[in-house]
């Protein structure tokens, strides 16, 4: 476990280095930003007043769900992809250090970034519970920020093994940008459409990543096989980014 947070301990300090991290952290803030203002501003308009409208914490959690499935390959299309391309992955086998250990060490360095963007985040909830009263539902807030972490786990693990296949960085990221896609919004979109028609296939509904978290995490529900469903996802990636870097090393 050295070599792992030794590794981990790099990556995570070389994204401070780098303006691809404060960018994405920007572009983060800044839209959760708005719409947290704008579910504000309508909550005094007059309407919304008389309707008894109260601004909730999921209008930002769903957003910032969304957003971490969009910006999360920016984070970790250089992982291995840039060790490949600079050659120096080859430096990396050569050392004392396992794959799994390389691999796992890179996941947890962009893993614990993004946890530290989660936790910047946490202003706009701090903020609306002062605000309103008699202050948010702390159960959808702590169940909404739990499955965040889990979906970080599981998307950083995916972009890791995706960079694994790749020695150019571009390539690393619009792959793993219509990977996630495709299994946060088509696959929803697919579920939805088929439940309206009378029923989903349950390897369907088992692809589709924000399943878990839209329909039960964000509304404060809590199930262990939506914890199993997380953390499945985030070791079959890293055992695939595993196999990935054993057969380059015998290849």
């Amino acid at each position: 476990m050295y070599n792992v947070w030794t590794i981990a301990k790099r990556e995570y300090s070389q994204y401070f280095s780098s303006p691809v991290a404060y960018l994405v952290a920007f572009i983060m803030l800044t839209i959760l930003g708005v719409f947290f203002f704008s579910s504000l501003v309508l909550a005094m308009s007059p309407q919304a007043m008389q309707q008894g409208y109260v601004p909730n914490i999921d209008v930002v959690l769903w957003w910032l769900g969304l957003l971490l499935a969009i910006l999360t390959p920016a984070l970790t299309t250089r992982l291995l992809a840039e060790e490949r391309r600079l050659g120096t992955i080859e430096l990396l086998m050569t050392a004392p250090v396992k794959d799994w250990e390389l691999v796992v060490g890179k996941w947890l360095g962009a893993f614990l970034m993004l946890v530290t963007l989660l936790a910047i985040t946490l202003i706009y909830p701090l903020v609306l519970d002062q605000l309103i009263s008699p202050g948010i539902d702390q159960g959808p807030m702590m169940t909404g920020y739990l499955g965040l972490v889990l979906i970080s786990a599981a998307l950083v693990a995916i972009g890791v093994f995706i960079s694994s296949l790749f020695s150019n960085q571009v390539a690393a990221f619009i792959t793993t940008l219509g990977v996630v896609i495709f299994f946060w919004l088509v696959t929803g979109l697919i579920v939805r459409v088929m439940g309206s028609m009378g029923g989903v296939s349950e390897w369907i509904r088992y692809l589709d990543i924000s399943g878990p978290f839209n329909n039960n995490l964000l509304r404060g529900v809590l199930e262990l096989r939506d914890l199993i469903y997380y953390l499945s996802v985030t070791a079959l990636a890293l055992f695939l980014g595993t196999m990935s870097v054993e057969v380059r090393r015998w290849g």
